[in-house]
């Protein structure tokens, strides 16, 4: 008895001494957000929401009728809030009548889901974990129950939460090796909280052994819902245009860097003019993963002295070296004109983008070595034939080559990437129906 009151004092301790650090960091937020909007002027905007105050007239404190209270779902940024597409489009089958309320973290989020739901959805700024802010959206928005995709662990977010009786469901849950030693550092605040989730679903049975591990209650494994997109076929039909086009002018196989993160490109490019010092080089397609990038990823390819063709000032003919994706939306794009996939965040780092899509479409999937933030789906899609690991520029580049010369391999690679992820789907149909219980 005497150990389980010393564990719940040291824990309530804990929980005190983060809400002090939290404090103590204020000002930082709004030097940080200051930074952040240098190159991205949308930082200085909706910073009321970021403490839980709204714009007037849509408060719902006062509704008598509870089956307008909304379905929140919480996605960080652009790729949780791109994987929330077939989870939305099922609970609004499932649940026609409630309001459906966005949340998220990053302008190019807000963005992303105005761009997808604006035409019947609440999208605001999650509050960052301060109580007061917390409570203050709760009581504003008063949602019936929250879905947080991926690992967003807010302690402060769970326990007023669970206060207010609103049942939070952590979907697509994730966790890598080494953020998993991360939490279990801080348990005496990460456990308690993880003990507040009405329910988790995790990607993969270890994602669940160390979500549970943390203190999560019987963790189930639901598959990850990015396998659950499907891809608009306009933009498809797109892509395989200007593949057609860019073929018939030049005639040179299109290689694609896509989502690539800070510092890749760099040594990319470096491995890739070595690669191709004494022959023809293929037309190689850069799509960096944040916009706010795009203007130094133009310089930086200028800087190697390749000629530069962007997207955004795209004409009829392309005389170039490198292509450019310096616009949102138009991944599946280049997923359909590209003969081989590199996939950023891998090179580096960084865990890895989403390489699914790629397969999805046909696409052959080359990665680096660093792929923890997918590691379930870099397993099967290693075991299953759709992508291929180097671990260096080196190997993967000439792997690259490899599957340009060989049309054979480079087909079986394209048809396993897509039986791989077609036989993965099925998550988002788990989860609506793990969801009916707070529907």
């Amino acid at each position: 008895m005497g150990s389980h009151v010393g564990r719940w004092a040291f824990a309530v301790i804990v929980r005190w001494a983060y809400r002090l650090l939290l404090w103590l960091g204020f000002p930082l937020i709004w030097l940080y957000l200051l930074k952040r909007s240098k190159k991205q002027p949308a930082y200085r905007q909706f910073w009321g929401e970021r403490l839980g105050y709204y714009a007037a007239g849509i408060d719902k404190k006062d509704l008598q009728d509870n089956t307008q209270r909304p379905i929140w779902l919480h996605a960080v940024s652009v790729g949780e809030m791109r994987a929330c597409v077939p989870i939305i489009q099922a609970i609004r089958i499932a649940a026609p009548h409630r309001p459906v309320l966005l949340t998220c973290m990053t302008p190019t989020g807000r963005e992303t889901a105005q761009a997808l739901f604006g035409g019947f959805a609440s999208i605001v700024y999650l509050p960052y974990d301060y109580p007061a802010a917390i409570r203050r959206f709760l009581q504003h928005f008063r949602p019936q129950c929250g879905v947080v995709m991926e690992t967003e662990i807010w302690p402060n977010l769970l326990h007023e939460s669970a206060a207010a009786q609103v049942p939070l469901v952590l979907a697509n849950a994730r966790l890598s090796e080494s953020s998993f030693r991360g939490y279990q550092r801080i348990s005496a605040l990460i456990a308690p909280a993880m003990a507040k989730w009405s329910l988790v679903l995790a990607q993969a049975p270890a994602d669940a052994e160390r979500l549970a591990a943390l203190g999560a209650r019987a963790p189930k494994v639901m598959g990850s819902v990015k396998f659950d997109h499907s891809n608009d076929a306009a933009i498809v039909a797109r892509g395989q245009a200007w593949r057609a086009a860019l073929l018939q002018q030049s005639n040179r196989p299109l290689v694609l860097l896509a989502s690539s993160r800070e510092g890749e490109e760099a040594a990319f490019l470096a491995q890739w003019q070595a690669e191709y010092a004494q022959t023809a080089a293929p037309l190689l397609i850069i799509v960096p993963r944040h916009p706010q990038r795009f203007d130094a990823v133009a310089d930086l390819i200028r800087s190697h002295g390749l000629a530069l063709q962007r997207r955004s000032q795209w004409q009829d003919a392309v005389a170039a070296d490198v292509i450019l994706g310096d616009s949102m939306g138009e991944m599946a794009a280049w997923f359909a004109a590209s003969d081989v996939c590199i996939m950023g965040g891998s090179l580096l780092p960084f865990g890895s983008q989403n390489f699914i899509e790629a397969c999805a479409l046909g696409c052959p999937v080359l990665l680096g070595p660093h792929t923890f933030n997918f590691a379930a789906a870099t397993a099967a899609a290693l075991a299953e034939g759709a992508a291929w690991q180097g671990q260096t520029l080196g190997e993967i580049l000439d792997k690259t080559q490899q599957l340009l010369l060989d049309d054979a391999e480079r087909q079986a690679m394209s048809a396993a990437g897509v039986e791989f992820a077609n036989a993965h789907r099925g998550a988002t149909a788990r989860l609506v129906h793990e969801l009916t219980t707070y529907l």
